[in-house]
């Protein structure tokens, strides 16, 4: 898929309903991640889009050594929970600010942890330096956008807590354990893109 097949097909759409309609809490702190996208010039001359994710660095108390999207929570001097996502982004990877093209974003999502967190996707510039801050991230790594957009890589499975059923999601790829909230925003996103 290129950058014009995904904006064309994100854009055009109307979003769908989230995979994820439980709620965990009823007093949630806001946050917001970003979902980075970055449009990469291959050998032959040809692009793949590839999404960025980070590895949390294990000593967090929330959801250490899992994969996520750079983000956090809302600070009362963002603008917005885009200005969140961005910030966050910009504090945890070094993403340069002037390279970030904001797409749109997906329906809010509910942590276990008591967020809801809102998802803004983003096109950044393949070429730059990210800048790593080992406080709070152990890697950052790219998987290509079409692992996701195969359905064969796509697991879950149904878990019981507090009398509720709630799916899980997974999606590995390599040696990383995409799962949870990041597993699911990627399937809403994917499900949005078909």
């Amino acid at each position: 898929m290129t950058k014009n097949e995904f904006l064309h097909r994100f854009q055009l759409q109307k979003l769908s309903k989230s995979i994820h309609n439980y709620q965990y809490h009823s007093d949630l702190k806001s946050a917001a991640v970003l979902i980075p996208i970055l449009e990469k010039r291959l050998i032959d001359n040809s692009t793949e889009l590839n999404i960025l994710f980070t590895k949390r660095a294990e000593h967090l108390k929330h959801h250490g050594g899992q994969i996520s999207f750079p983000g956090g929570k809302a600070e009362k001097y963002d603008d917005n929970l885009i200005s969140t996502a961005i910030r966050e982004a910009q504090e945890e990877i070094g993403i340069k600010t002037d390279t970030i093209e904001v797409v749109g974003q997906l329906h809010p999502y509910q942590t276990i942890s008591g967020y809801i967190v809102t998802p803004v996707i983003a096109f950044i510039a393949a070429e730059q330096e990210f800048i790593i801050d080992h406080n709070e991230v152990a890697e950052i790594f790219q998987v290509p956008l079409h692992h996701f957009l195969n359905t064969d890589n796509h697991h879950s499975f149904n878990i019981r807590q507090e009398n509720v059923h709630h799916q899980i999601h997974f999606m590995p790829y390599q040696h990383y354990n995409i799962w949870g909230a990041t597993a699911a925003m990627l399937k809403d996103l994917m499900l949005h893109l078909k």
